[in-house]
């Protein structure tokens, strides 16, 4: 199933390939002129910095200067998984990757095709297989939207996570997560026995070292907007309305209750700013995580994704 595009990859092509966590757009990690392909299809600013996926806790050391005992640590609990770990990068790393920064993103993704695609074609450097500034890709579909039909990728389905990786720099200290996503900074710190820090509005990184932290992100075309708390349910059909907890005013095709399924939520998110665009709504309106829901550990990573959207 695999063979036509390990080949591509192996002749310098990019492909979309299947992650748990969305599509990604893969090059040889040590191919600059496929890495450069990324760029240009995705039309993404060469100073924002690639993720390394690898099929293999030892391929790290291809490219981490030093792997502390924490790194194998989190590497033991949470890989293969939706959780990146930044490092300090050996000199040989491409600049391209990492933006021409001193560190270097690499996770082990768990999805059984992705594993397979890169124990056969080694490394991949991959963002997210999408149009840089749109929501991310979920469904080979979205792939295929953004690139054009004829575009490869290998096409699994949904994705069984729908949001990006959780982003831990292990190259400073204390640790910081630059971007919240299913592992969640509970599971981290349980795993560590240590706190780390969380970038934000309020704390944000000094240097642009983890994708998802500079440019506008997952933005559809409709406007996004928090849904006012004393506002009417649905009275306008130009709205698409995201719920989680309240009860809809009333029926419509433009309401979608997800009943404290944050999972659902998480995994729908990207798929319903699309499905605005593609039936013409102007506005998606999301009800606000603001009670006893934010307990959840996908809270941070969803609020996250829309605020970025919201801009």
């Amino acid at each position: 199933m695999l063979d036509r595009y390990i080949q591509l990859l192996r002749e310098g092509e990019i492909v979309a390939f299947p992650t748990e966590t969305v599509y990604g757009l893969g090059a040889d990690a040590w191919n600059p002129s496929a890495i450069r392909k990324i760029f240009v299809r995705k039309e993404r600013p060469t100073d924002n910095p690639l993720i390394v996926h690898v099929a293999s806790i030892p391929a790290v050391e291809q490219f981490a200067r030093e792997i502390s005992a924490d790194a194998r640590t989190l590497m033991q609990r949470f890989w293969p998984g939706p959780l990146t770990l930044i490092f300090k990068k050996k000199p040989e790393v491409l600049d391209l990757v990492t933006a021409g920064l001193d560190t270097v993103g690499v996770r082990w993704p768990s999805h059984p095709l992705s594993q397979e695609l890169i124990a056969s074609a080694g490394p991949l450097a991959a963002p997210s297989a999408n149009t840089s500034g749109r929501p991310s890709p979920t469904k080979a579909e979205h792939v295929r939207e953004d690139f054009g039909e004829q575009f490869p990728v290998i096409d699994a389905g949904e994705t069984a996570i729908g949001l990006e990786s959780t982003v831990l720099d292990l190259s400073r200290k204390p640790y910081r997560i630059y971007r919240p996503g299913a592992v969640s900074v509970q599971d981290i710190e349980e795993a560590l026995g240590k706190k780390v820090e969380q970038a934000s509005g309020d704390n944000p990184p000094a240097e642009n070292r983890s994708p998802g932290t500079k440019y506008s992100h997952y933005t559809p075309d409709a406007t996004v907007r928090w849904l006012d708390v004393n506002e009417t349910t649905a009275p306008d059909s130009g709205t698409l309305y995201l719920l989680h907890s309240r009860r809809p005013g009333r029926e419509g095709s433009n309401i979608i209750t997800y009943e404290g399924d944050f999972p659902q939520f998480a995994r729908e998110l990207y798929d319903r700013f699309r499905q605005a665009d593609h039936r013409g709504y102007t506005t998606v309106a999301i009800e606000p995580f603001t009670g006893g829901e934010r307990e959840d550990p996908l809270m941070p990573a969803l609020e996250n994704r829309i605020q970025k959207a919201i801009g």
